[in-house]
C-alpha cells in the first residue's frame, strides 16, 4: 500500500513539477528551449517524497534520534578488503552543525569510536580520547555534510541551492542541484527525474572527486531510506555501506557524546 502511495504522489509531483518549469532564454541556433527549474521548488519535493508524503514536518517529527547498525566493506589500494560492523547514533540538532553523531565500528579487530557533540570531533579508542587523523576527520565530516542531510536539510543550515541542468546516465534521467553550504561545501545531487529520488550525489574533498550512489530505498517508520551505498575515489570503489537495521525517536544517551 505505501508504495503504491508513493507512485501516485510521484506521479503528480512530477506533472507539478514541469508546470512550475520556467522556461530560459532561447538559443541562438533555434534548438528547443531549455527548461530551468527553480532548484529550491525541486528540493522541496524532494523532502516532501523522504518525508513520507508529510515533508519536513514528518522528518522533524519522526527523525529526532536515529540508531543504525550496519556493515561497511572497506576497499583498500593494494586490492584487499577489510569487512566492518559499526553502530551510528544521532541526536538531531537544528542544523548539521549543531548535530551529535557517534559512529562505533569495529574493524580487523579493532573497535573505536568517531563523535561530533556539535562543539568538536574527537575519537575514543580503549577508553582513550584522542584527536583523529586528518583523513578519518574529513571522511566522517563527507558522511554528515556531503550527505542525503545537506538537500534535506537544506534551509535549516542556510545553503545555497542551484540547479545545473539535467544527465542521462545508465538509462536514468536526472535533475541536477547543487547544494553550497555556508562554508563553501559543495555537494551535486542527482534526483531521479521519474521518482524524485536520490540517487547519486558527487563531491570533492582534497582534490579527490567523490561520487555515491544510493540502492534499495524502503520504507522506516514513514520515511524513505537509502538502505544500501557504494563510494566511489575517483574511478575506484572505496565503501560500501549496508544498513541492517534502523529506528528513529528512541532516546539516545546524551553521555555517549561527552568528551570524559
Amino acid at each position: 500500500m505505501i508504495s503504491r502511495y508513493f507512485r501516485i504522489f510521484t506521479a503528480f509531483l512530477a506533472v507539478s513539477l514541469a508546470a512550475a518549469a520556467v522556461p530560459a532564454q532561447s538559443q541562438a541556433d533555434g534548438k528547443a528551449k531549455e527548461e530551468a527549474i527553480n532548484p529550491e521548488g525541486l528540493a522541496e519535493l524532494v523532502i516532501f517524497i523522504y518525508g513520507g508524503g508529510l515533508g519536513r514536518q514528518n522528518l522533524d517529527q519522526i527523525r529526532k534520534t536515529t540508531f543504525e547498525r550496519g556493515k561497511t566493506v572497506v576497499h583498500n589500494t593494494n586490492g584487499s578488503k577489510d569487512n566492518a560492523t559499526y553502530e551510528r547514533f544521532v541526536i538531531r540538532g537544528e542544523n548539521l552543525d549543531k548535530e551529535k553523531v557517534r559512529i562505533d565500528q569495529s574493524i580487523a579487530g579493532s573497535k573505536f569510536s568517531l563523535i561530533s557533540n556539535g562543539e568538536r570531533l574527537f575519537g575514543i579508542y580503549n577508553d582513550t580520547i584522542f584527536t583523529p587523523r586528518q583523513d578519518a576527520a574529513e571522511a566522517f565530516k563527507s558522511l554528515q555534510f556531503n550527505g542525503l542531510e545537506a538537500i534535506l536539510r537544506y534551509k535549516e543550515n542556510e545553503s545555497k541551492l542551484e540547479y545545473a541542468g539535467r544527465d542521462r546516465q545508465r538509462g536514468v534521467d536526472y535533475y541536477l542541484v547543487d547544494v553550497t553550504a555556508k562554508d563553501g561545501r559543495k555537494t551535486r545531487f542527482y534526483i531521479s527525474v521519474k521518482q524524485l529520488r536520490v540517487l547519486m550525489l558527487e563531491y570533492e574533498n582534497g582534490g579527490v572527486k567523490y561520487r555515491r550512489r544510493f540502492y534499495d530505498h524502503n520504507i522506516a517508520q514513514g520515511t524513505l531510506v537509502p538502505f544500501r551505498s557504494v563510494l566511489w575515489a575517483g574511478d575506484r570503489i572505496v565503501e560500501e555501506t549496508e544498513i541492517l537495521t534502523i529506528t528513529f525517536g528512541q532516546k539516545v544517551d546524551e553521555n555517549l557524546f561527552v568528551q570524559s
